[in-house]
């Protein structure tokens, strides 16, 4: 059996843990719930003895104290850990994957029979032993993480978020799987924020709030009690599941709150405009038949007479200002044309060309001689 007694863990100054006591027994599934930042993450890494913070309290596993010792202690003692995120090794192989997790030397002996049992409980594995790992499914990679604990031939098993980013039917799977290993005699500790689906397999629950355990229960009582429902079970106010009935028709007490904010009596759209409305769209499509659909040919005469007489202004305007711009052009270049004098005055007041010369730079090679002396090649 795992116990903890008042267990504390701190980063720096703050808080992550304040006397949490739990324990689990051999065969039996306990559920920590919390929000995010409760500090459950921090309660299994300071079981496992990796938690970066400073961590107080103390931690048995059958008898034998756990705390102070380093992680690959407490796992040579039975305590395993399901990491969050999975943290397999992409590259390797599912059985190369699973056989890293028989490192330990309480493992080393039964290695053979461990795979077979786990390849057992996780018949997909069997399948897929020489495929790279990282080219699994989600589900597959948290099987193959599950797996890889199981190796070590753990008495406890502890599980950090194990459904985070899966789908309901791998999650629905994966807690199927987890009473499988309940059922080998292993304990599990698991810590998820699916909390139906984990209290449907547990045996216990605690919960964790503000870094404190505040409750403790069998699963069934934490499942059925409405604070935890209204928490983590997703019950808020109840709606009626019968659907709403709407009548196109008005009530009598709707017609009398109009008639008080409207006392104007309504009229029809025939009595407003004086007559039926369909005798109006009657009338009005036979005239739209009757009408001309084009131009006469007297008003397409005169148009095209309007139109010639427009282009033929247009035209004459246009030679106009060419005629305009090429008088002005060549006066213009007469002005700007020097005379003869102007030319003289300008060469002598003209400053001598400037001409850049390029020099090839030399370049002096030594030789030196056996002498020890240097002499020009």
């Amino acid at each position: 059996m795992l116990e903890v007694k008042n267990l504390s863990a701190a980063y720096g100054q703050h808080p992550s843990l304040n006397d949490v006591s739990i324990n689990v027994g051999s065969g039996e599934i306990v559920v920590i719930l919390g929000a995010n930042g409760a500090g459950k993450s921090t309660l299994l890494r300071a079981i496992s003895g990796i938690c970066e913070g400073k961590v107080s309290g103390r931690v048995t596993l059958s008898g034998d104290s756990l705390t102070g010792l380093s992680s690959d202690a407490i796992v040579e003692k039975g305590v395993a850990l399901v990491p969050e995120g999975r943290g397999i090794f992409g590259d390797l192989t599912v059985k190369e994957n699973l056989l890293l997790g028989a490192y330990s030397s309480r493992a080393r002996e039964a290695e053979r029979e461990n795979l077979e049992r786990v390849l057992s409980q996780f018949p997909k594995l069997q399948e897929r032993q020489s495929q790279i790992a990282r080219t699994m499914s989600g589900g597959e990679q948290q099987m193959v993480a599950i797996g890889r604990a199981m190796m070590s031939a753990p008495e406890i098993l502890m599980l950090d978020e194990p459904s985070l980013g899966l789908s309901p039917l791998l999650c629905k799977e994966l807690f199927q799987n987890l009473t499988h290993v309940r059922d080998l005699g292993i304990g599990v500790l698991l810590v998820e924020q699916n909390a139906k689906q984990s209290l449907a397999i547990s045996d216990r629950g605690y919960l964790l709030e503000n870094t404190r355990i505040t409750y403790e229960n069998s699963a069934a009582a934490l499942a059925n009690d409405p604070a935890v429902q209204r928490a983590y079970l997703g019950a808020g106010s109840k709606t009626s599941d019968k659907p709403s009935k709407r009548t196109s028709a008005p009530t009598e007490a709707m017609k009398r709150i109009r008639t008080a904010v409207d006392p104007t009596p309504r009229r029809s759209a025939d009595q407003q405009i004086g007559g039926s409305i369909d005798d109006l769209v009657a009338i009005a499509t036979k005239t739209s038949a009757e009408a001309p659909r084009g131009p006469s040919k007297e008003t397409a005469i005169a148009a095209k007479q309007l139109a010639h007489s427009k282009i033929d202004v247009v035209l004459k305007d246009i030679e106009q200002a060419a005629k305009n711009a090429r008088n002005r052009s060549s006066s213009e270049v007469q002005k700007l044309r020097p005379t003869p004098s102007n030319v003289s005055v300008e060469a002598d007041n003209a400053l001598p060309p400037v001409i850049e010369v390029y020099k090839r730079p030399r370049v002096e090679i030594y030789r030196r001689r056996p002498s020890g002396q240097f002499e020009r090649d």
